[in-house]
Protein backbone atom coordinates (compact mmCIF):
# COMPACT_ATOMS: atom_id res chain seq x y z
CA UNK A 1 0.00 0.00 0.00
CA UNK A 2 2.46 2.56 0.58
CA UNK A 3 3.95 2.43 -2.87
CA UNK A 4 0.66 3.23 -4.24
CA UNK A 5 0.51 6.32 -1.90
CA UNK A 6 3.41 7.52 -2.74
CA UNK A 7 2.95 6.72 -6.54
CA UNK A 8 -0.52 9.12 -6.05
CA UNK A 9 1.50 12.14 -3.97
CA UNK A 10 3.59 12.12 -6.82
CA UNK A 11 0.49 12.17 -9.66
CA UNK A 12 -0.97 15.01 -7.42
CA UNK A 13 2.13 17.09 -7.22
CA UNK A 14 2.53 17.18 -11.25
CA UNK A 15 -0.72 17.67 -11.52
CA UNK A 16 -0.70 20.42 -10.14
CA UNK A 17 2.26 21.90 -11.53
CA UNK A 18 0.94 21.17 -14.82
CA UNK A 19 -1.84 23.01 -13.69
CA UNK A 20 0.21 25.92 -12.26
CA UNK A 21 1.99 25.98 -15.96
CA UNK A 22 -0.68 25.71 -17.98
CA UNK A 23 -3.09 28.76 -16.63
CA UNK A 24 -0.81 31.97 -16.99
CA UNK A 25 -2.46 35.29 -15.82
CA UNK A 26 -0.75 38.14 -17.51
CA UNK A 27 -0.96 41.96 -15.40
CA UNK A 28 -2.78 45.21 -17.44
CA UNK A 29 -0.51 46.82 -19.50
CA UNK A 30 2.16 43.75 -19.74
CA UNK A 31 3.23 41.47 -22.44
CA UNK A 32 4.93 37.60 -22.19
CA UNK A 33 6.44 35.85 -24.79
CA UNK A 34 6.14 32.34 -25.19
CA UNK A 35 8.65 30.08 -26.94
CA UNK A 36 7.73 26.53 -27.55
CA UNK A 37 11.28 24.23 -28.08
CA UNK A 38 12.73 27.56 -27.80
CA UNK A 39 10.80 28.42 -30.62
CA UNK A 40 8.65 31.78 -30.85
CA UNK A 41 4.92 30.88 -30.77
CA UNK A 42 3.05 33.89 -29.73
CA UNK A 43 2.88 37.16 -27.09
CA UNK A 44 0.29 36.83 -24.32
CA UNK A 45 -1.21 40.17 -23.79
CA UNK A 46 -3.10 41.11 -20.26
CA UNK A 47 -5.64 38.27 -18.79
CA UNK A 48 -5.90 34.91 -18.77
CA UNK A 49 -3.75 32.93 -21.16
CA UNK A 50 -3.89 28.95 -21.28
CA UNK A 51 -0.23 27.31 -22.72
CA UNK A 52 0.75 23.73 -23.09
CA UNK A 53 2.76 22.94 -19.83
CA UNK A 54 6.26 21.37 -20.18
CA UNK A 55 6.05 22.18 -24.03
CA UNK A 56 5.33 26.06 -23.85
CA UNK A 57 7.43 28.45 -21.78
CA UNK A 58 7.40 32.14 -20.98
CA UNK A 59 10.86 33.30 -22.19
CA UNK A 60 9.96 37.45 -21.32
CA UNK A 61 7.45 39.62 -19.73
CA UNK A 62 7.65 43.16 -20.63
CA UNK A 63 6.38 46.38 -19.04
CA UNK A 64 4.83 48.17 -22.10
CA UNK A 65 4.04 51.75 -19.89
CA UNK A 66 6.24 54.35 -20.77
CA UNK A 67 9.81 54.25 -18.65
CA UNK A 68 11.89 56.74 -17.70
CA UNK A 69 15.65 55.94 -18.06
CA UNK A 70 18.37 58.55 -16.94
CA UNK A 71 21.67 58.19 -17.98
CA UNK A 72 24.86 59.10 -16.31
CA UNK A 73 26.84 62.43 -17.37
CA UNK A 74 28.89 61.94 -20.80
CA UNK A 75 31.86 64.22 -21.57
CA UNK A 76 30.98 65.53 -24.74
CA UNK A 77 33.34 68.09 -27.22
CA UNK A 78 32.07 70.84 -28.16
CA UNK A 79 32.65 73.05 -31.77
CA UNK A 80 35.25 75.34 -29.81
CA UNK A 81 36.65 72.47 -28.39
CA UNK A 82 35.37 72.31 -24.79
CA UNK A 83 34.60 69.33 -23.27
CA UNK A 84 31.15 69.82 -21.51
CA UNK A 85 29.30 67.00 -19.58
CA UNK A 86 25.54 66.33 -20.38
CA UNK A 87 22.83 64.51 -18.68
CA UNK A 88 20.33 62.69 -20.51
CA UNK A 89 16.44 61.63 -19.62
CA UNK A 90 14.83 59.13 -21.92
CA UNK A 91 11.12 58.71 -22.02
CA UNK A 92 10.60 55.35 -23.99
CA UNK A 93 7.67 52.86 -24.13
CA UNK A 94 7.26 49.37 -25.80
CA UNK A 95 5.30 48.92 -28.50
CA UNK A 96 6.18 45.42 -29.98
CA UNK A 97 7.45 43.16 -27.32
CA UNK A 98 8.69 40.48 -30.08
CA UNK A 99 10.75 43.10 -31.61
CA UNK A 100 12.28 44.54 -28.07
CA UNK A 101 12.86 40.67 -27.56
CA UNK A 102 14.59 39.37 -30.68
CA UNK A 103 15.91 42.61 -32.56
CA UNK A 104 17.91 43.49 -30.44
CA UNK A 105 19.81 42.06 -27.11
CA UNK A 106 19.18 44.54 -24.63
CA UNK A 107 17.33 47.65 -25.76
CA UNK A 108 18.17 49.84 -22.95
CA UNK A 109 21.51 49.51 -23.50
CA UNK A 110 21.14 50.40 -27.28
CA UNK A 111 19.59 53.66 -26.22
CA UNK A 112 22.10 54.36 -24.28
CA UNK A 113 25.11 53.79 -26.12
CA UNK A 114 22.90 55.69 -29.38
CA UNK A 115 21.77 58.36 -27.22
CA UNK A 116 25.58 59.48 -26.65
CA UNK A 117 27.41 58.68 -30.40
CA UNK A 118 24.12 60.89 -31.37
CA UNK A 119 24.95 63.35 -29.23
CA UNK A 120 27.82 64.19 -29.61
CA UNK A 121 27.56 64.38 -33.07
CA UNK A 122 25.08 67.13 -32.41
CA UNK A 123 27.11 69.00 -29.88
CA UNK A 124 30.07 68.44 -32.05
CA UNK A 125 28.50 71.10 -34.56
CA UNK A 126 27.84 73.71 -31.98
CA UNK A 127 29.86 75.67 -29.74
CA UNK A 128 29.71 76.18 -26.25
CA UNK A 129 27.40 79.38 -26.43
CA UNK A 130 25.00 77.92 -28.68
CA UNK A 131 24.83 74.26 -26.82
CA UNK A 132 23.97 75.89 -23.77
CA UNK A 133 20.89 78.22 -25.38
CA UNK A 134 19.57 75.35 -27.63
CA UNK A 135 18.33 72.87 -25.60
CA UNK A 136 14.61 72.40 -27.42
CA UNK A 137 16.85 71.86 -30.30
CA UNK A 138 18.97 69.55 -29.24
CA UNK A 139 16.32 67.95 -27.87
CA UNK A 140 14.20 67.49 -30.97
CA UNK A 141 17.00 66.54 -32.91
CA UNK A 142 18.01 63.56 -30.74
CA UNK A 143 14.49 62.74 -30.63
CA UNK A 144 14.31 62.29 -33.85
CA UNK A 145 17.22 59.86 -34.63
CA UNK A 146 16.51 58.02 -31.82
CA UNK A 147 12.62 57.40 -32.74
CA UNK A 148 14.12 56.65 -36.34
CA UNK A 149 16.52 53.95 -35.04
CA UNK A 150 14.55 52.65 -32.40
CA UNK A 151 11.54 51.61 -34.67
CA UNK A 152 12.93 48.75 -35.93
CA UNK A 153 13.24 47.32 -32.30
CA UNK A 154 9.73 47.55 -31.33
CA UNK A 155 11.04 50.96 -28.75
CA UNK A 156 9.17 54.60 -29.28
CA UNK A 157 10.83 57.26 -28.22
CA UNK A 158 8.70 59.81 -26.59
CA UNK A 159 10.81 62.34 -25.20
CA UNK A 160 14.29 62.95 -24.75
CA UNK A 161 15.56 65.88 -21.98
CA UNK A 162 19.42 67.40 -21.36
CA UNK A 163 19.16 67.57 -17.91
CA UNK A 164 21.95 69.44 -16.97
CA UNK A 165 24.99 70.77 -19.32
CA UNK A 166 28.03 71.41 -17.21
CA UNK A 167 30.92 73.43 -18.66
CA UNK A 168 34.49 73.03 -17.27
CA UNK A 169 35.17 75.13 -14.33
CA UNK A 170 37.60 77.94 -15.50
CA UNK A 171 34.30 78.21 -18.00
CA UNK A 172 32.02 78.48 -15.39
CA UNK A 173 34.23 81.63 -13.18
CA UNK A 174 34.26 83.21 -16.70
CA UNK A 175 30.37 82.81 -17.49
CA UNK A 176 30.06 84.23 -13.84
CA UNK A 177 32.15 86.92 -13.71
CA UNK A 178 30.47 88.12 -17.33
CA UNK A 179 27.23 88.33 -15.70
CA UNK A 180 28.54 90.08 -13.02
CA UNK A 181 29.72 92.53 -15.33
CA UNK A 182 26.72 92.67 -17.33
CA UNK A 183 24.30 93.30 -14.20
CA UNK A 184 26.52 95.35 -12.59
CA UNK A 185 26.31 97.59 -16.75
CA UNK A 186 22.83 97.39 -16.80
CA UNK A 187 22.47 98.94 -12.94
CA UNK A 188 24.86 101.51 -13.85
CA UNK A 189 22.86 102.17 -16.92
CA UNK A 190 19.81 102.02 -14.67
CA UNK A 191 20.97 104.45 -12.59
CA UNK A 192 22.05 106.68 -14.89
CA UNK A 193 18.73 106.60 -16.93
CA UNK A 194 16.93 107.61 -13.61
CA UNK A 195 19.16 110.39 -12.49
CA UNK A 196 18.83 111.81 -16.37
CA UNK A 197 15.20 111.36 -15.88
CA UNK A 198 14.70 112.58 -12.65
CA UNK A 199 16.76 115.62 -13.91
CA UNK A 200 14.68 116.26 -17.15
CA UNK A 201 11.35 116.07 -14.87
CA UNK A 202 12.66 118.67 -12.43
CA UNK A 203 13.77 121.18 -15.16
CA UNK A 204 10.12 120.40 -16.72
CA UNK A 205 8.28 121.21 -13.65
CA UNK A 206 10.92 124.39 -13.02
CA UNK A 207 9.87 125.53 -16.54
CA UNK A 208 6.07 124.99 -16.23
CA UNK A 209 6.40 127.26 -12.32
CA UNK A 210 8.41 129.75 -14.45
CA UNK A 211 5.72 130.22 -17.14
CA UNK A 212 2.78 129.64 -14.24
CA UNK A 213 4.40 132.38 -12.33
CA UNK A 214 5.13 134.82 -15.25
CA UNK A 215 1.33 134.30 -16.16
CA UNK A 216 0.11 134.62 -13.16
CA UNK A 217 2.31 137.91 -12.70
CA UNK A 218 1.53 139.03 -16.28
CA UNK A 219 -2.20 139.09 -14.85
CA UNK A 220 -1.74 140.60 -12.10
CA UNK A 221 0.09 143.66 -13.55
CA UNK A 222 -2.87 143.65 -15.97
CA UNK A 223 -5.72 143.33 -13.49
CA UNK A 224 -3.59 146.04 -11.44
CA UNK A 225 -3.67 148.67 -14.70
CA UNK A 226 -7.14 147.50 -15.43
CA UNK A 227 -7.79 148.84 -11.37
CA UNK A 228 -5.81 151.63 -11.65
CA UNK A 229 -7.31 152.54 -14.98
CA UNK A 230 -10.73 152.27 -13.60
CA UNK A 231 -9.96 153.56 -10.49
CA UNK A 232 -8.52 157.11 -12.50
CA UNK A 233 -11.82 156.77 -15.27
CA UNK A 234 -14.34 157.00 -11.69
CA UNK A 235 -11.97 160.13 -10.10
CA UNK A 236 -12.00 161.86 -13.87
CA UNK A 237 -16.06 161.05 -14.46
CA UNK A 238 -16.27 162.38 -10.70
CA UNK A 239 -14.58 165.41 -11.06
CA UNK A 240 -16.27 166.27 -14.47
CA UNK A 241 -19.33 165.33 -12.69
CA UNK A 242 -19.11 167.69 -10.15
CA UNK A 243 -17.46 170.78 -12.46
CA UNK A 244 -14.69 170.97 -10.48
CA UNK A 245 -12.70 174.49 -10.88
CA UNK A 246 -8.92 175.18 -11.13
CA UNK A 247 -8.19 175.48 -7.61
CA UNK A 248 -9.66 172.54 -6.49
CA UNK A 249 -7.31 170.35 -9.26
CA UNK A 250 -4.69 172.87 -7.57
CA UNK A 251 -5.34 172.22 -4.24
CA UNK A 252 -5.38 168.10 -5.05
CA UNK A 253 -2.75 168.23 -6.71
CA UNK A 254 -0.69 169.85 -3.67
CA UNK A 255 -2.23 167.38 -1.61
CA UNK A 256 -0.08 164.40 -3.66
CA UNK A 257 3.13 165.78 -3.83
CA UNK A 258 3.98 164.57 -0.28
CA UNK A 259 2.69 160.71 -1.11
CA UNK A 260 5.16 161.25 -4.60
CA UNK A 261 8.27 161.67 -2.21
CA UNK A 262 7.23 158.45 0.24
CA UNK A 263 9.19 155.68 -0.05
CA UNK A 264 13.07 155.03 1.18
CA UNK A 265 14.39 154.56 -2.12
CA UNK A 266 13.55 158.10 -2.84
CA UNK A 267 16.63 159.98 -2.66
CA UNK A 268 15.84 163.16 -4.83
CA UNK A 269 12.75 164.69 -4.94
CA UNK A 270 12.44 166.71 -8.38
CA UNK A 271 9.95 169.33 -8.44
CA UNK A 272 7.53 169.52 -10.85
CA UNK A 273 7.64 172.63 -13.28
CA UNK A 274 3.98 173.05 -12.97
CA UNK A 275 3.82 173.15 -9.29
CA UNK A 276 4.13 177.24 -9.84
CA UNK A 277 0.42 176.88 -11.61
CA UNK A 278 -0.79 174.79 -9.09
CA UNK A 279 0.37 177.60 -6.52
CA UNK A 280 -1.06 180.06 -8.19
CA UNK A 281 -4.24 178.88 -8.24
CA UNK A 282 -3.92 177.88 -4.77
CA UNK A 283 -3.28 181.62 -3.72
CA UNK A 284 -6.17 182.86 -5.62
CA UNK A 285 -8.35 180.28 -4.07
CA UNK A 286 -6.98 181.56 -0.63
CA UNK A 287 -7.06 185.24 -1.64
CA UNK A 288 -10.60 185.23 -2.85
CA UNK A 289 -11.58 183.66 0.40
CA UNK A 290 -10.04 186.19 2.72
CA UNK A 291 -11.07 189.67 0.17
CA UNK A 292 -13.09 191.97 1.70
CA UNK A 293 -16.61 191.62 2.62
CA UNK A 294 -15.73 187.92 3.05
CA UNK A 295 -15.52 187.54 6.86
CA UNK A 296 -13.91 190.77 6.88
CA UNK A 297 -16.75 193.50 6.11
CA UNK A 298 -15.75 194.09 2.02
CA UNK A 299 -17.27 193.21 -0.70
CA UNK A 300 -17.10 190.23 -3.06
CA UNK A 301 -14.48 190.45 -6.02
CA UNK A 302 -16.29 189.30 -9.36
CA UNK A 303 -13.91 187.08 -11.48
CA UNK A 304 -13.69 186.35 -14.96
CA UNK A 305 -14.17 183.05 -14.50
CA UNK A 306 -16.89 183.03 -12.17
CA UNK A 307 -19.16 185.99 -11.94
CA UNK A 308 -20.54 186.63 -8.60
CA UNK A 309 -23.72 189.60 -7.84
CA UNK A 310 -23.06 192.01 -5.34
CA UNK A 311 -24.26 192.22 -1.68
CA UNK A 312 -25.00 194.95 -0.01
CA UNK A 313 -22.10 195.73 3.24
CA UNK A 314 -22.87 193.66 6.10
CA UNK A 315 -23.37 196.09 9.35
Amino acid sequence: MEPIIIVLIILVVLVFIALMKTVQVIPQASAAIVERFGRYTRTLNAGLNIVVPFIDSIRNRIDLREQVVPFPPQPVITQDNLVVNIDTVIYYQVTDARAATYEVSSFIQAIEQLTVTTLRNIIGGMDLERTLTSREEINAALRGVLDEATGKWGIRVNRVELKAIEPPTSIQDSMEKQMRADRDKRAAILTAEGIRQSQILTAEGEKQSAILRAEGEARAAALRAEGEAQAIRTVFESIHAGDADEKLLAYQYLQMLPKIAEGDANKLWIVPSEIGDALKGLSGAVGSFGAPGVGGGGAPKVTKESPRREQPPID
